[in-house]
């Protein structure tokens, strides 16, 4: 239940925020100006943090509004959560997945929750009202990224245009992007959105090697150099395994031998 009637203590609390335009409070930053205890400090974090006037990012830290919410709860939006919660820990993220295939245009489904690769937390985590998905991965993995600027001024990190193609196809089975993002990468590729010398690049920094079958068999359906396709056919290791085309379906169908692909299905 929201609590409506502030006492002394949480106005003070937010008069000490705004008047240095603090977003964040952590444990210990209000004894001494409020004149209070440690123990008096944690049950008024609580307090609010319960009442939904302020949001707990962790135990210790806290996220509070620019200005205090007028008869209902607050909630921090997803970019001033997701820039603390990594910064807490000192790490770097990307928002990826169904977030940015929304972002470009290749879906219209809208994501309930905030998909984000990053190199320290893992798991779903929720705060105030924002659901993060937090993927881990090496700080390899982090790269080729557009910052965008909310209204808010906070600057927010999504994958780029053509990260975001690769990993429909590197990532399909967390995302469920295959096959659509073959059509999506087809239909880039020929609104010149993208280039095939972006693709390789990125598939050959991001993609493992189901990922550089995939994107040469695509690139080769859809005509592009030869020279790029070698780029991405030398630098796969010898085998005589095959995987299939679509992941999803059935593996049957005509072989592929360049590539090692079951072609499977059409896009």
């Amino acid at each position: 239940m929201v609590k409506r009637r502030l006492g002394n203590l949480e106005r003070q609390l937010f008069a000490y925020a705004q008047l240095r335009k603090a977003r964040e409070l952590r444990t210990g930053d209000l004894t001494k100006p409020l004149g209070i205890t440690a123990k008096q400090e944690r049950e008024l974090y609580s307090r609010l943090a319960r009442a939904g006037l302020i949001a707990q990012v962790r135990r210790g830290l806290y996220l509070v509004p620019r200005e205090l919410p007028i008869g209902g709860a607050w909630t921090p939006d997803e970019a001033l959560v997701l820039n603390t919660l990594v910064a807490d820990r000192g790490g770097r993220y990307q928002i990826c997945g169904l977030n940015a295939f929304n972002r470009y245009g290749f879906s219209n489904q809208v994501p309930n929750r905030v998909y984000a690769y990053n190199n320290r937390l893992s798991g779903e985590r929720t705060i105030g009202a924002i659901t993060l998905m937090l993927i881990k991965v090496a700080d390899a993995r982090l790269g080729d990224t557009q910052e965008a600027t909310t209204r808010e001024g906070l600057v927010v990190v999504y994958s780029s245009r053509v990260r975001t193609l690769v990993d429909a196809v590197y990532d399909w089975a967390r995302f469920g992007s295959l096959p659509r993002g073959y059509a999506w990468i087809t239909r880039d590729l020929a609104e010149r959105r993208v280039t095939p010398a972006a693709l390789v690049e990125t598939t050959l920094r991001y993609g493992d090697v189901g990922t550089l079958r995939r994107m040469g068999a695509l690139l080769e359906k859809t005509g592009v150099s030869a020279r790029a396709m070698r780029k991405l056919e030398s630098a796969l290791p010898k085998s005589t395994s095959t995987i299939p085309w679509i992941p999803t379906k059935p593996k049957r169908g005509t072989l592929n031998r360049r590539w090692g692909l079951i072609m499977n299905g059409e896009i």
